[in-house]
């Protein structure tokens, strides 16, 4: 999959695809009916999206929201076949056009686009001026179709983002999976922590989680893979989530640690797959009771994965 990060200039390989446009945060079943509609037989399969997210640029004090960082929200593009990964840098200019400049000067002029798939909610343009009826008109007018893909829905739950954070925040990684379409992931690279549990007999993989929405906090069972160097591969594990109350409160961060596994994976890049909310957070009675309770939490961790 080729990414670009620029709608100007382009090379003519890198234009003429029909996209997807949107967001696609989580890349959810609803977004996977807009991308699928977008899939043509003479055409690339393009994906139109903004980094950063245009909430996080209108309003980048307000609490972290994202279900997926720019990392693996490429990955699980790849994985569904896209061959162009438009990832437009959402800047002052980009957020001042009109709905009319950006159909014009990005999508029919800049990326020549071929074809649109939208979500029926979708809007556009400042002050979200344009709906997925504008775009269909623009597109009239400019020379490339529009494709409109009704909203989803699983029994009387609407699939969406916030449903899908609402899923995770009260810990439950399957219910949340079931509108996603595949597991929750948490990806990014392992930084160097306080190697507390290197001396508890619990080594772990510590991976930043800024900018994300924050599922419940606590341990889970999870799956792991490592995605870069020479021990890549799929590996079980145990996660705790959250701000380490045994040892003060801190900046919340992940914490895997990988079953069966004694590799070095600094700097490596991780995908942790949430499968099970185990137990919250606790403060314990000193550091035998809480190498006590994570012998069970691994334990029962393991049962989890075997029957997944």
């Amino acid at each position: 999959m080729q990414i670009i990060q620029d709608w100007q200039g382009l090379a003519p390989l890198a234009r003429g695809a029909s996209v997807a446009l949107g967001n696609f945060d989580g890349v959810h079943l609803g977004h996977r009916s807009v991308i699928d509609l977008a899939r043509q037989q003479d055409a690339p399969l393009g994906i139109v999206t903004f980094e950063p997210h245009p909430r996080q640029y209108f309003s980048p004090d307000a609490p972290a929201f994202r279900l997926m960082n720019a990392e693996a929200r490429a990955n699980r593009m790849e994985k569904l076949g896209v061959d162009i990964l438009y990832e437009l840098p959402f800047t002052a200019a980009l957020a001042g056009m009109s709905a009319e400049d950006f159909a014009t000067r990005v999508l029919a002029e800049g990326l020549g686009v071929r074809h649109v798939t939208v979500g029926a909610d979708f809007c556009f343009g400042k002050g979200r001026s344009g709906t997925a009826e504008t775009l269909r008109a623009l597109g009239d007018r400019l020379g490339f179709g529009v494709s409109i893909a009704p909203l989803l829905a699983i029994g009387t739950t609407e699939v969406s983002s916030t449903a899908i954070r609402r899923a995770l925040t009260e810990g439950r990684p399957r219910d949340a999976a079931r509108m996603l379409g595949h597991l929750h992931r948490i990806e990014g690279a392992v930084l160097h922590g306080e190697k507390r549990g290197r001396e508890l007999g619990f080594p772990t993989a510590n991976m930043a989680l800024k900018g994300l929405h924050l599922p419940r906090l606590g341990v889970y069972a999870v799956k792991v893979d490592i995605l870069t160097g020479p021990d890549a591969g799929s590996y079980g594990g145990a996660a705790s989530l959250g701000v380490r109350p045994m040892f003060g409160q801190n900046t919340p961060n992940l914490e895997t640690h990988i079953f069966d596994f004694s590799g070095y994976l600094y700097g490596q890049h991780l995908s942790i797959a949430l499968i099970d909310y185990l137990r919250p957070e606790m403060k314990f009675d000193g550091l035998p009771a809480l190498i006590a309770q994570m012998d069970q939490d691994c334990a029962r961790a393991r049962e989890i994965l075997a029957e997944a």
